[in-house]
């Protein structure tokens, strides 16, 4: 109590004397009331200002002086005084409408119109980026051709940033199946027309041959073309040939036998008639490696396990279950990959592979375990102070450790040459 005595003697209320107060705090403090001016805090309340219309009225009805005389110097109505309603006052901000929502539908149109034309009016830095866009491919020369291109991506080459030699067969292998495809032949199989389909068969490579006079680099766009022929009474032959799609320069030439098995049994089975009339429109005699040069690749050089040559062995090869395609056997392309592994390294740094026949003599399954052999004809030459490696032969064995043979393949070498200098060959 004696601090809100203390508040209300140094800060009297507006219009009171200092005596007046003291009177008003000596009242409360003999009644134990608090003044009218005084919160419960001793704090000095503020009275409540009146109304705005009655500061009108008063501020209108009050008359100023001058030397003592009132002077009339506007007569207002008292009716009118009243009915004067009070407002903010008016500045520039608040006479300004509310635009935001206008301004964002106007900025999302601009923003939209935009982007649009930035898409009428794009162009491509190089004329093959809008080279089969979607990658589909097409068929072409009165349909007996089948026709994609690729681009060569940067998990798609090697240490010498070149494509690798399972890149661009996968290339082949990825055009066989969508030519069946867009030919609409494709069946529910992988790569099997609706005849075999209904039969329960499946088309197995038994041999490939293929001839590398280049190999792309990143970035490079390849155009592969693919067609099939007549391979004796039961089987298929498939063709490719791979160019640069600016050049124009041939990359790779292959050629390839199919035969057709018994999904369930596993064994080799004969054409049925009706399969041949679906696949015997588009067969085309054209071949994309010659008979003598067919013939050439399929000379070996010392077979594997000659004591005169040089043998490299590696054991322990185990299909993972990303190596299994849809028939449940180890894909083709993955054979090449363990073929190479007991290639040695020395081959592998100084030289890249100039052709290659591949014969498949039995499949092989996810719980197989395999090893790769690999015998090694040429020797390097040293000319000045340059070293270069002379054109070197291998032949390749695959085999499960049990010793049934999966692959035999022969392969050629030559010394690596650089991009540029292939482009120029």
């Amino acid at each position: 109590m004696a601090g809100s005595l203390a508040a209300s003697a140094f800060f009297p209320g507006p219009g009171s004397s200092p005596a007046a107060s003291a009177r008003s705090s000596k009242n409360a403090a003999v009644t134990g009331e608090l003044p009218e001016n005084l919160s419960v805090r001793g704090i000095v309340a503020k009275p409540n200002p009146p109304p705005a219309a009655m500061q009108v009225k008063a501020q209108a009805q009050t008359l100023p002086k001058v030397n003592g005389t009132k002077v009339n110097l506007k007569t207002v109505k008292p009716d009118m005084e009243e009915t004067v309603p009070y407002s903010a006052p008016k500045t520039f901000y608040n006479q300004l409408p509310d635009w935001s929502m206008l301004l964002a539908a106007i900025t999302t149109i601009f923003l939209a119109a935009e982007k649009q034309w930035t898409l009428l009016d794009w162009k491509p830095k190089k004329p093959d980026m809008l080279v089969d866009t979607f990658g589909f491919g097409r068929i072409i020369q009165d349909g007996m051709v089948f026709r994609q291109n690729f681009m060569i991506r940067s998990y798609e080459i090697g240490a010498d940033r070149t494509a690798s030699i399972e890149t661009l067969m996968n290339h082949l292998q990825e055009t066989a199946l969508n030519h069946v495809r867009t030919a609409g032949l494709l069946g529910d199989g992988f790569g099997a027309t609706p005849e075999m389909s209904k039969r329960n068969l499946i088309w197995v490579v038994s041999k490939i041959q293929l001839l590398v006079e280049q190999y792309p680099a990143w970035g490079d766009t390849v155009q592969v073309d693919t067609w099939v022929a007549a391979a004796g009474k039961n089987g298929m032959r498939r063709d490719w040939h791979v160019r640069d799609y600016n050049s124009g320069r041939t990359i790779l030439r292959a050629t390839s036998v199919w035969v057709m098995m018994h999904k369930k049994t596993r064994r080799l089975s004969k054409m049925p008639d009706e399969v041949r009339a679906e696949i015997g429109p588009y067969f085309n005699d054209r071949s994309a490696i010659t008979e003598e040069q067919s013939e050439k690749l399929a000379k070996t050089g010392n077979k594997v396990g000659d004591d005169a040559t040089e043998q490299f062995i590696r054991k322990g090869l185990t299909p993972r279950w990303g190596d299994l395609d849809v028939n449940q056997h180890v894909n083709n392309v993955k054979y090449i990959g363990w073929i190479l592994e007991s290639a040695p390294i020395s081959v592998l740094e100084k030289h890249e592979l100039a052709s290659m026949t591949l014969d498949y003599r039995k499949e092989c399954g996810r719980d197989s375990v395999l090893q790769s052999l690999t015998t090694v004809s040429g020797e390097c030459t040293s000319i000045g102070a340059d070293k270069q490696a002379s054109a070197i032969q291998c032949d390749h064995l695959l085999q499960l450790e049990s010793g049934a043979d999966i692959v035999k393949a022969h392969t050629e070498w030559r010394p690596k040459r650089s991009h540029a200098a292939a482009e120029n060959a």
